[in-house]
């Protein structure tokens, strides 16, 4: 294939470069996007021939087949010879994104003024994306959002951006130009979709919005928020806290995660995974206060060890099947903790957890390993034993306690070999539990 040399045509003549005049003039095949575009007329004049590719507007049903189409047709053209591809703004123009993505070492974009300079002069902090690509969170930046070439896609945006800082949150709209200065006018979200023309040079500037002023927040707000807490003017409560004084609450916060999963109360573990998060955030901002860690410390770890402990996606280990992922990743995390055998992997599992989970991890590893454990029947033989001792045992004494541990032990075994969750399995029955207790205290009151 062909170079394909893409240049912006801006909104008027005077915002082409001598590189992107130049490359059209001496083009053998130059194609514009769109011939709506005052550019066109002073290429005309110039004597410089052109060819566009209005045509497949027409064809398209939506703006992915317009775009997928465009990129067809300069490939195509790019076979026989180079090409000069001519759009309005190569920085969003998806057409030149798609060949980027796909051909970029067969494609050279020439520096060059854009559609929107001007409105990024006004607004320079200001993210530009193209409606049809609208982030899926939207943080604390300025937002342009540019190509908005329709009402009902108008709408469609509308909706999403409702859904994070409300209907009546002001924004700019930039009607449909290709005047060098565009005109400016203020609506409030809810109007988007109510504009008296859409077309590819529309426009909506939305400037960041106080955090008391959204609906729906990101990480990097809770960041900002933590900040804030912890800063010169916050709260004296979150101010005074350690890296140790917060152990305990991120133990709780767990739980309490779990307990709500069990409950399948779906709006509550939303609730509940947000605590865990916040402390997630909490310990990267006492961290990054004394040098100890920062958030991105976090997040480098988390995401070098999944890309490292899933070598069968990001690297060429097969492993088709869960079993096979889970003795990948126990393979690899021995490694990486230089775990040489059996002894150094049970006494790597913290000795801080709660017993029961302990045992069941002990025995998992144990097993995966390849010691001697129980099978069903030993576990059921081993708990009988127990018993017979625990019934013989004085209440309180050193036997009475082992008995009972080993009883206990062994109860953990067998719902190891039953593949069943003892924690879970406790957890239910102590719920029964709870409500037989609780319905039986009612109903006595209700007879008194």
């Amino acid at each position: 294939m062909n170079l394909i040399t893409v240049v912006s045509l801006g909104n008027s003549p005077d915002s082409l470069t001598l590189g992107s005049l130049e490359a059209m003039r001496s083009a053998q095949r130059l194609i514009l996007r769109t011939e709506q575009t005052p550019s066109a007329n002073y290429l005309r004049e110039k004597g410089i021939a052109y060819e566009t590719l209005d045509a497949l507007y027409e064809d398209a049903e939506d703006f992915d087949a317009l775009n997928a189409a465009l990129t067809k047709a300069v490939l195509e053209a790019a076979e026989a010879t180079p090409v000069v591809y001519a759009v309005l703004d190569a920085q969003w123009d998806e057409s030149v994104h798609n060949l980027m993505e796909n051909h970029a070492e067969q494609v050279r974009v020439l520096p060059g003024a854009g559609l929107f300079d001007g409105l990024r002069l006004l607004h320079p902090a200001a993210r530009i994306c193209a409606a049809e690509d609208l982030p899926t969170a939207l943080g604390d930046e300025e937002l342009l959002i540019v190509e908005i070439d329709s009402a009902l896609l108008a709408g469609e945006i509308k909706l999403r951006l409702i859904d994070w800082f409300g209907a009546d949150c002001p924004c700019i709209w930039y009607a449909p130009s290709l005047e060098p200065v565009r005109r400016e006018k203020e609506i409030p979200l809810q109007d988007l979709d109510r504009q008296k023309k859409y077309d590819h040079t529309a426009a909506l500037y939305l400037a960041p919005q106080p955090l008391t002023n959204k609906e729906r927040y990101t990480v990097h707000d809770l960041v900002r928020i933590m900040k804030i807490l912890r800063g010169p003017e916050g709260c004296p409560w979150d101010k005074a806290q350690t890296h140790e004084s917060l152990r305990p609450y991120l133990v709780e916060e767990a739980y309490e995660v779990t307990q709500a999963i069990r409950e399948e109360d779906w709006l509550h573990v939303a609730d509940e995974l947000g605590d865990v998060l916040l402390q997630v955030v909490f310990q990267a901002n006492i961290g990054d206060q004394y040098g100890t860690l920062t958030l991105s410390d976090v997040t480098t770890a988390i995401c070098r060890k999944m890309i490292h402990r899933h070598p069968h996606i990001f690297d060429r280990t097969e492993a088709d099947t869960s079993e096979a992922v889970s003795r990948n990743w126990d393979a690899i995390k021995r490694e990486e903790r230089g775990q040489k055998g059996l002894s150094d992997v049970l006494n790597d599992i913290p000795a801080s957890l709660p017993p029961l989970v302990r045992a069941q991890k002990v025995l998992r590893k144990a097993n995966g390993l390849g010691a001697e454990t129980e099978n069903g029947e030993a576990a059921l033989g081993h708990a009988a034993a127990a018993l017979e001792r625990i019934k013989k045992a004085g209440k309180g004494s050193d036997e009475a306690r082992q008995a009972l541990g080993e009883l206990l032990f062994a109860c953990v075994n067998l719902a190891r070999v039953r593949e069943v969750d003892s924690e879970v399995a406790l957890a239910d029955v102590t719920d029964g539990f709870v409500r037989k207790v609780c319905e039986e205290s009612a109903s006595t009151a209700k007879k008194q």
